[in-house]
Parts: structure tokens; C-alpha cells; sequence
């Protein structure tokens, strides 16, 4: 025995599935907001006015980076066709793409063309490295590369 399909009923059902997309929206829109980490840059009209002629210098250098982390130690090498180099680190900086509360400024040690940092406690999953470093001449060199942390 099936009971009639009246028209409240189908407002009920009707306005139920509006009301759980609504909700949903509501909950991601939420999310989206409060695990948003911030711009790049304060202003990027005034920061696309140099950026081909800083980009053009930084390829230049012709440096390759490499970036591992394993055993709680990131390893950071840096080079040229002519083997590695010395540079300034000016700013290190390890953490999530998606959540800046998890950000960490690293002291970078150097030590035989590589440089290093302790980073303990670092959980499993992706993260990001970012590298700001000068070179002899004082062309700035501006890098980041995703890591993986494995379990």
C-alpha cells in the first residue's frame, strides 16, 4: 500500500535539497575562508613591474636547487654547471601550502656546499619550501619546491 505523492510533499522534498546544498556551500565557503594563508605579494601591479628583469637575472645565475628532508634534517644544495655554490640565505621558510599556521622559519647551517636545517617533528604529507637566497653579486634568487614527508 503506497501513500499519494501530494504537493507539500514535494515542496518539503524540494526545499530539503536546497536547504542541504545551501548548508554545504555554507560549510566549504567557511573552510575556504579561515584555512586561507595569505597573498604572495602586498601589491602585485608594483611586483610584476621588475618581475622579467628579475627573472631574467635569476636565470642568469643558472643555479639548480635540490631540497630533501629525511631523518628530521632538510638538506639544501645549491648549483651551477661548475659545482656548488656559496650563497646568502636570507630567508628559509618551510610549510603548508594550504595552512600557514604550520609555517617555520629555518636556521640554515652551511657545510661542505650544502646547507642544512633541523626540522623535528615534522609530520607526514606535503609540504612546501620556500628559499630566498643572494648571490655574490647581488642578484636575488627566489625558489620554492613541495616536499613530501612520508609516514
Amino acid at each position: 500500500m503506497s501513500r499519494e505523492l501530494k504537493g507539500y510533499h514535494v515542496a518539503l522534498i524540494f526545499g530539503s535539497c536546497f536547504a542541504i546544498i545551501i548548508a554545504v556551500n555554507l560549510v566549504l565557503a567557511t573552510q575556504a575562508i579561515r584555512t586561507f594563508p595569505g597573498l604572495e605579494v602586498k601589491n602585485s601591479y608594483v611586483a610584476s613591474q621588475s618581475f622579467d628583469h628579475d627573472r631574467a637575472a635569476q636565470d642568469a645565475l643558472g643555479w639548480q636547487v635540490g631540497v630533501t628532508v629525511k631523518d628530521g634534517v632538510l638538506r639544501l644544495g645549491i648549483g651551477d654547471r661548475s659545482g656548488p655554490v656559496k650563497a646568502r640565505i636570507i630567508e628559509a621558510k618551510l610549510g603548508r601550502s594550504s595552512f600557514a599556521g604550520d609555517d617555520r622559519m629555518l636556521e640554515m647551517q652551511e657545510g661542505n656546499g650544502v646547507y642544512f636545517a633541523e626540522v623535528p617533528g615534522l609530520a607526514p604529507g606535503a609540504w612546501r619550501f620556500w628559499l630566498t637566497a643572494e648571490a655574490g653579486d647581488g642578484t636575488l634568487f627566489k625558489q620554492s619546491h613541495d616536499l613530501w614527508v612520508p609516514k
